[in-house]
């Protein structure tokens, strides 16, 4: 299994491919300290699984795994990471994570990730495996409640919902672990498909459909 670590700590993510390195049948080929070298490692070296933390400079994990999985699409990218949001989680599996362990789950519970995701299959610790079936209930829950905007998939959905809580174009990025760009993007599509000129109007929409009734969040 041809393995590369996504990292930006170098110590951790040293100590980590030395000790797989020590597992039977796993080569780690190559590791990376940011989104953008993790993409343009994968694309030179070809791994089974990618191994990706979250938070990282230069681009995050999430929006590394977008882009990764899109040149690369026969490739497993297991999150790797300290956080342990709901929010995270979401963003990771949107992405095309097959995985997502905190960095404290040990050597055996990373293998049995990495071969069960090499395999085409998925792997969540106890807790992700928790949340993640709480949001796909939450995800068909607003997929019932919102008939009023059949026009809009989900993910659009969710950001118009996160424009009627009041929450800027960067506080809906980096709560969903986008780019600024990538919500803009989304923002225009939104209103192309609504028919509306600005902001205030889309919130009214929102509003009108019984989007922006969650807390307010970060501005």
């Amino acid at each position: 299994m041809r393995v590369l670590i996504v990292d930006d700590h170098p110590m951790y993510r040293e100590g980590l491919a030395a000790a797989l390195s020590r597992l039977p049948d796993i080569t780690v080929v190559g590791e990376a300290g940011d989104g953008a070298a993790a993409v343009e490692s994968a694309l030179r070296l070809a791994p089974d699984v990618v191994l990706m933390d979250l938070h990282m400079p230069v681009m995050n994990g999430v929006e590394a795994t977008a882009r990764l999985l899109k040149e690369l699409p026969g490739t497993a990218v297991v999150v790797l990471t300290m956080l342990e949001s709901d929010e995270s989680l979401a963003a990771a599996v949107r992405a095309g994570a097959r995985g997502y362990l905190l960095k404290e789950a040990g050597r055996d519970e990373i293998l049995r990730a990495l071969e069960a995701c090499r395999g085409g299959g998925a792997y969540f610790g106890p807790n992700a495996a928790r949340a993640l079936a709480g949001l796909v209930g939450a995800e068909t829950r607003r997929a019932v409640a919102n008939p009023a905007l059949p026009e809009l998939t989900e993910r659009e959905v969710e950001i118009l919902d996160l424009m009627a809580r009041g929450l800027s174009n960067a506080a809906i990025a980096s709560r969903l672990y986008v780019s600024d760009k990538t919500v803009r993007n989304y923002v225009s599509t939104v209103y192309g498909k609504l028919g509306v000129g600005d902001r205030a109007a889309a919130v009214a929409r929102a509003r009108d459909a019984g989007l922006g009734s969650g807390p307010p969040g970060r501005r």
